[in-house]
């Protein structure tokens, strides 16, 4: 027990030292306080991750509506586009439409 106290002596001795008060008061300030803390940093880097997600979504629906443009540009890709999406028919046509 004696020897748990002067332990604990010597270790609070050290901390009041104003060389480790002052070296806990600067490592606090730029964890939390300071305009490039470890906060920030954090903040930061999870909205530069999300951004770099939604570039990638992004680029692969550009990717898709470009094969569907150039589907669209020949006069066959134009005429299935329209009779599937629109059901569309030619003049001496019938179309049946089945409901699953």
């Amino acid at each position: 027990m004696q020897n748990k106290r002067m332990i604990l002596k010597m270790f609070l001795k050290k901390i009041r030292s104003p060389f480790v008060l002052i070296g806990l008061l600067f490592v606090l300030w730029m964890l939390f306080f300071d305009s490039n803390s470890y906060l920030n940093h954090k903040r930061l880097s999870d909205t530069i991750d999300q951004l770099e997600k939604d570039q990638q979504h992004y680029k692969e629906e550009i990717r898709k509506d470009s094969i569907a443009l150039d589907e669209l540009s020949s006069p066959d890709g134009l005429e299935k586009y329209a009779r599937e999406k629109y059901h569309m028919k030619k003049e001496n046509e019938e179309i049946f439409l089945i409901v699953e």
